[in-house]
């Protein structure tokens, strides 16, 4: 019965996902310009509930700062793109859409009381330790929120809370006795580390070339951009009385305090006399572009470079539009780069070539070094195993890593929950870090200890099963409509 558990317990370890909202903290990133239906208001609707543009943009925004954390800022428009960053982002806004119409049919309701609770445990807002009020206005402002869409946002995510609150997915007697009985199976086993930094690789470049040929067309250069463009730097004049109150009353709703408030005139210039400038910088941008195109502007000031993705003293939207540029349609409207505004022209695209060996052996070295060494300790421990003689152990679980002390914790870890879904009782489990412990199981058998695993993993199991019920159960009550076209 022991072995039988110890052979299939690999179908019952679970790894779910839980998507969280992230409201303060994420830049804004956007995409451009699309194309609406007749709901200009919105970008969809699901049952009551709409979604509009800025609820888009955040939750890509959410997202897009959350793959570049995780790629650790190695992360483009490109990449997001690759990914369908813009898809999940609406398909995250409709999954939640779905739970707040659930909400709105139980009449659940989120407090003051509760919104406040809520916001007094972010850290973020905190001074000393505590929550200041100050603090949480100033953070808000640094990330371009008001007080009520960020308290919106805080009762949405409460709302969606609550309504999977609803959902009991408490573990049974019975599926507890079952995690009990696979926590308790113990292995006593011989084993033994096979460390790559006891590999030994020979590297002349008779080898290393040879590994290279086989692989030379994933060493690329990059393609490059030859260029020319022109400058037209930020603009800053002082405006009279009348162009200020104009451009203010026409402008007012974009001079707001930090509690969404309309700004006065006069606390407002500063950021007037700035808005004006910017237009006034790129009014004279665009008249430059035209006369340069024509080659009629006068007194130019213009220059060349080669650029690339690697080599770019401008920023990822000027490669981005550039790359689409051809020589029958070699010229760029004017291109915001941080305060100053650039035309270009493309004068020639080099294409992307193999590397000679000479310009690959930097990057294919430690290929073949690591490829080497994995083989070469591959085929030791397959020598070893029915042989090797390594350390004993006690009876130990899969949570018993902390007794192997000769192995680094993580690798430890790591041996355990591969050993404990091994079918094999003698063998070898491969790290990610390029180890190989072999091993040989010398006894086995069913300890007798009760489980007090809060976080069951019964529990995570119906709970993610019937999350995903849930939503596929809502999308069949509630009618979803897209208006947003190119996604």
């Amino acid at each position: 019965m022991i072995t039988w558990m110890q052979r299939h317990k690999k179908w019952l370890i679970i790894t779910i996902w839980i998507s969280t909202i992230a409201f303060v903290g994420a830049g804004f990133v956007g995409w451009g310009q699309y194309s609406y239906g007749d709901k200009a208001g919105a970008v969809a609707k699901v049952g009551n509930v709409e979604i509009t543009m800025g609820e888009l943009q955040k939750s890509y925004s959410n997202l897009y700062n959350q793959y570049s954390q995780m790629f650790q800022g190695n992360f483009d428009e490109e990449k997001a793109k690759s990914f369908g960053l813009k898809s999940q982002a609406l398909r995250q806004l409709t999954q939640q859409a779905l739970i707040l119409n659930l909400a709105k049919s139980y009449n659940l309701e989120i407090s003051d009381n509760e919104l406040l609770e809520r916001i007094k445990t972010q850290e973020y807002f905190f001074k000393d330790g505590v929550f200041d009020k100050e603090v949480y206005k100033q953070a808000l402002s640094r990330n371009n929120l008001t007080l009520k869409d960020y308290e919106t946002d805080v009762k949405k995510e409460l709302l969606i809370e609550k309504a999977y609150n609803l959902i009991s997915t408490d573990a049974r007697d019975s599926e507890l006795k079952i995690i009990n009985t696979i926590e308790n199976i113990a292995d006593k086993i011989n084993y033994k580390l096979l460390s790559v930094k006891d590999i030994n690789i020979e590297t002349s470049d008779e080898l290393l070339k040879s590994f290279w040929e086989g692989i030379k067309n994933s060493f690329m250069t990059e393609i490059s951009y030859e260029i020319k463009f022109i400058k037209q730097s930020k603009i800053s004049k002082e405006f009279d009385s009348n162009t200020i109150n104009e451009y203010y009353n026409e402008n007012k709703t974009h001079f707001k305090d930090i509690d969404g408030k309309i700004l006065s005139l006069e606390n407002a210039k500063d950021k007037i006399t700035e808005e004006l400038n910017a237009k006034e910088t790129k009014k004279e941008a665009l008249r430059a572009y035209v006369a340069y195109k024509k080659g009629t502007l006068e007194n130019a000031d213009v220059k060349s470079s080669t650029i690339s993705v690697s080599n770019n003293p401008f920023n990822s939207d000027v490669i981005t539009n550039i790359s689409k540029l051809t020589t029958t349609s070699p010229f760029l409207k004017p291109i915001l780069v941080g305060e100053d505004y650039y035309t270009f022209e493309l004068v020639k695209t080099n294409p992307a070539e193999v590397k000679s060996y000479a310009e690959a052996k930097a990057d294919v070295l430690p290929l073949y070094v690591e490829e080497q060494k994995r083989s070469k300790l591959l085929e030791l421990a397959k020598n070893s195993v029915d042989t090797f003689s390594g350390y004993k152990t006690s009876f130990i679980t899969a949570t018993d890593a902390d007794k192997l002390t000769n192995l680094e914790l993580k690798d430890a870890n790591e041996f355990l929950s591969k050993l404990f879904i091994s079918q094999e009782k003698r063998g070898f489990i491969a790290l990610e870090n390029g180890n190989i412990v072999i091993y040989n199981i010398l006894e086995q058998k069913l300890l007798d200890k009760t489980n007090t695993n809060k976080e069951n993993p019964i529990v995570r199991l119906k709970s993610a099963m019937f999350n995903e019920g849930l939503i596929k159960k809502l999308q069949n009550k509630y009618k979803t409509e897209i208006f947003i076209q190119g996604l």
